[in-house]
């Protein structure tokens, strides 16, 4: 394509020098800000859109100097657009973009909707005014790149009690790359997926069956990721594709700070030789973050196994699983409360009998989507229920699922669904639904929550 037919793009990595932005649970804003820069400039160029950095180092840019170095590449055309990359900070959880009083929201809108396609939850797109003069923009880097549509994209917020730390630490190239396809398609330019990546592109003859069908995946699930709310389809269009989950015979170690081999092994009561061998290490070498595969038979038949997330506490996972503090203790050699992101702990599978609450043990391969399948409701509650993130399994995991003290199953109202598409879907009727729900009326919102008889 001719490059004149393109918009111009200017990526900004927010912060760096002197001024490093938010710190928090090991992220420094100005270098998150920096690898995400760097990595949409990469694929930008690979694409052949026009693009610049405002700083390729750990240099000082002042609300002064910024928006000039933004304008110094393009200049102050509305064929310029602007984007500036930012990790905030405030206890929130989700992405967040700001777009100038002079635009509207398609474009922020566009980069929000490619977010949620990995994951990660989207809080708002949204306008900001400065207080001391309503007809300005609230941030500099917006109010001072006159003409050019310029937008702040927040990608999380590093002091998040939710999951924006993982999404940011260990996601944040898919969240780059998401960006990056907004910016490609909004620039008027062809996006091509990454190598490897689980994008396809519609060609000519390809229906969302034929798709489903080529990735082993439903409809439905293509439908849901892509936020299609139609089945019509067109030749060029990229769609995500789920990755399809797997169970394996194995369990799953994150690395922390401070592990060997030798401390994980006698945590899980196997030998360094066995995990070497399992995950096809050549040394004894491990680093932060790793996913190591640990041998199933070391879990006792009788036990379900439950990772520890953040937020955890004994007493809470006890809760959970209707079971005491002293049992778990006992049961993992515990000698003090103390909980580790990652450990694994031994769950007796007589304590998991809760006759207020509907169960379901993972068997050797059962997905997120067949067991949401199977009970009539979503990966997404499912996940939200046991408080999943990611879609990973463990054999005799134990997980809850939706209902009430009825055993209704509880449906959450997707985009566009009416009374009568779910009353086919679930073979009850409208009125039912509607009785069981004291609705008055047939108009739902996504989100809504019917129990379905």
């Amino acid at each position: 394509m001719d490059d004149r037919a393109l918009k111009k793009v200017v990526i900004d990595a927010g912060h760096g020098g002197e001024d490093p932005g938010t710190i928090a649970n090991g992220i420094t804003e100005k270098d998150y800000t920096l690898k995400i820069s760097e990595y949409i400039h990469n694929r930008l160029d690979e694409m052949g859109i026009p693009n610049e950095l405002t700083r390729e180092t750990d240099v000082t840019l002042d609300s002064n100097s910024r928006p000039k170095k933004v304008q110094s590449f393009y200049g102050n055309g509305d064929d310029v657009i602007v984007v500036s990359n930012h990790i905030n900070a405030g206890g929130g959880d989700g992405a967040e973009i700001i777009y100038s009083l002079r635009n509207d929201d398609t474009f922020s809108s566009k980069i929000a909707k490619e977010l949620e396609t990995t994951g990660q939850n989207v809080r708002k797109y949204y306008q900001r005014r400065l207080p001391s003069n309503p007809a300005k923009d609230y941030y500099y880097i917006l109010r001072d790149t006159p003409n050019n549509e310029t937008v702040i994209v927040e990608y999380g917020f590093a002091d998040s009690t939710g999951d924006d730390v993982n999404q940011i630490k260990n996601n944040w190239e898919n969240l780059a790359e998401a960006v990056t396809k907004a910016i490609v398609e909004y620039a008027g330019g062809t996006y091509i997926a990454p190598s490897g990546s689980n994008y396809y592109t519609v060609k000519s003859g390809d229906s969302l069956w034929s798709i489903s069908k080529k990735f082993g995946v439903s409809v439905d699930e293509i439908k849901q990721l892509n936020n299609l709310s139609g089945n019509l389809l067109n030749i060029g269009q990229n769609l995500l594709i789920p990755k399809k989950e797997e169970v394996s015979n194995t369990n799953t170690y994150t690395v922390q700070k401070g592990d060997t081999l030798y401390n994980i092994a006698k945590k899980f009561e196997t030998n360094v030789d066995t995990l070497k061998s399992i995950n096809n290490l050549t040394t004894d070498s491990l680093s932060i973050g790793q996913i190591l595969k640990i041998p199933s038979d070391v879990i006792n038949d009788n036990f379900n196994t439950y990772i520890v997330q953040k937020g955890d506490t004994l007493y809470g996972i006890a809760q959970k699983f209707n079971t005491t503090v002293d049992k778990i203790k006992k049961l993992n050699n515990l000698t003090t409360n103390n909980l580790s992101i990652g450990q694994s702990l031994k769950i007796s599978s007589s304590d998991n009998s809760n006759n207020n609450l509907t169960t379901y043990t993972v068997q050797k391969g059962d997905t997120l989507y067949n067991i949401a399948n199977k009970y009539n409701t979503t990966v997404n509650e499912l996940k939200e229920l046991n408080n999943l993130n990611s879609n990973t399994l463990s054999i005799g995991q134990t997980l809850k699922l939706p209902s009430n003290e009825n055993n209704n199953i509880i449906y959450t109202v997707q985009s566009g669904d009416t009374l009568y598409s779910i009353a086919q879907k679930f073979g009850t009727t409208v009125s039912a639904i509607s009785s069981l729900n004291n609705l008055t009326t047939t108009v739902l919102s996504v989100g809504q929550k019917l129990l379905l008889p």
